[in-house]
């Protein structure tokens, strides 16, 4: 394992690419990783799509130019905000372990705030009184025992946990852009808690947040944080998708319990049948995380392995041969299969089946998922 160190920071040159190569068509967090550290670096990855394209059954795919990523780089600069890579100093450590983890975040207001340990609160947007109250009681105990609070700035229970924690420490994740707030009455909100907090967001700026852009949201919010707590929520809520990732990113899940006869508490109390810690006071997320803090080590790397940009080797050597491409395909299918069972089933090399994979991907026919897990479209 050779981790990106502490000290890594990316040139004015390497950001550009990293930019155009997050921003290209086909590009998400996992494959961005795949294609790193199999070519070595953003310029060899970017050089290499149309191949991989075209190998994979596709026309050539939409890269993002030089140009479009000067733009968005000094138009974050302008509005005061920094393009902050994976690994670099100010990247929250904890949101790098995850998986699936952007490569550049937007970052605005006070950076050190993603040093402090991260506790975030979610629940329904038709709050009621008795879950507002209880979200002020638990992020005021939170915050003064020296946590952050990490929300999507979200009507109800979101807005409660930021406008108590505004002055001590909060961290809003948007699902848009940095200029496209959503709801926009809460752009005076985020406002204020720039000056002891930040907002965060994976997409450029003028990007319009759709419905599919807020499970994406949700997955950096609890891979932000030590544990999750989830206040009030619906039987199909979004909370509960924050709740499901942040247990697959083995993070701790936390539930205020409600009454039976509300349903704002169906899925709260659903969670604690299904083993989430009960929450009624600060001090009880406070006793289980205490013992996390003090690891020394963050966790396990991703199953896709570290970024390898500081070195410039390439071990992507040529293309597969047709008939190893073949073998590696007829074992895809819709249904998640392990890389590793890939490699294992067509007895071929770890190097040709990630390249086959990404043939696949950068042609729009392959999705990853955790675990290593990888499917046809």
């Amino acid at each position: 394992m050779h981790d990106i160190p502490k000290t890594f920071r990316l040139s004015d040159e390497q950001r550009i690419d990293w930019l155009r190569l997050i921003r290209s068509q086909n590009v998400g967090p996992r494959t961005f990783r795949a294609l790193i550290n199999h070519f070595g670096g953003a310029r060899a990855a970017l050089e290499a799509l149309p191949g991989l394209a075209r190998r994979g059954g596709a026309g050539a795919p939409r890269i993002c130019s030089r140009e479009e990523a000067e733009r968005e780089i000094g138009a974050a600069s302008s509005r005061g905000m920094a393009l902050v890579a994976m690994g670099e100093a100010d990247y929250p450590q904890r949101l790098a372990m995850i998986d699936d983890a952007p490569p550049l975040i937007s970052l605005r207001g006070n950076a050190a705030v993603l040093t402090t340990p991260v506790i975030a609160i979610v629940g329904s947007r038709n709050a009621s009184a008795a879950g507002i109250k209880i979200t002020q009681i638990l992020v005021a105990g939170l915050s003064e025992a020296g946590f952050a609070i990490a929300s999507g700035l979200a009507r109800g229970i979101d807005a409660a946990a930021h406008r108590t924690s505004a002055q001590s420490g909060s961290i809003a994740v948007l699902a848009g852009g940095q200029d496209k707030i959503y709801p926009a009455e809460h752009e005076s909100l985020l406002e204020s808690l720039l000056p002891s907090g930040a907002a965060i967001s994976e997409m450029p700026l003028g990007w319009e947040p759709r419905a599919r852009d807020f499970p994406r949201r949700n997955r950096l919010i609890s891979g932000l944080a030590l544990g999750v707590v989830i206040v009030e929520a619906a039987k199909r809520s979004g909370s509960l998708i924050t709740a499901r990732l942040a247990a697959e990113q083995g993070r701790e899940v936390f539930a205020v319990p409600g009454s039976p006869l509300d349903p704002r508490a169906e899925g709260t109390n659903g969670l604690i049948k299904q083993g989430a810690t009960p929450v009624t006071e600060a001090a009880d997320i406070i006793s289980v995380v205490e013992p996390i803090m003090r690891q020394p080590d963050l966790g396990q790397p991703s199953p896709e392995g570290e970024l390898r940009e500081p070195e410039n080797g390439s071990e992507a050597g040529g293309a597969p041969e047709a008939d190893e491409r073949a073998r590696i395909l007829s074992l895809l299918s819709p249904t998640p299969v392990s890389i590793d069972d890939l490699v294992r089933l067509s007895q071929s090399s770890p190097r040709v089946v990630r390249a086959v994979l990404l043939e696949l991907e950068i042609a729009g026919k392959l999705e990853r998922h955790g675990g290593g897990l990888v499917s046809l479209l």
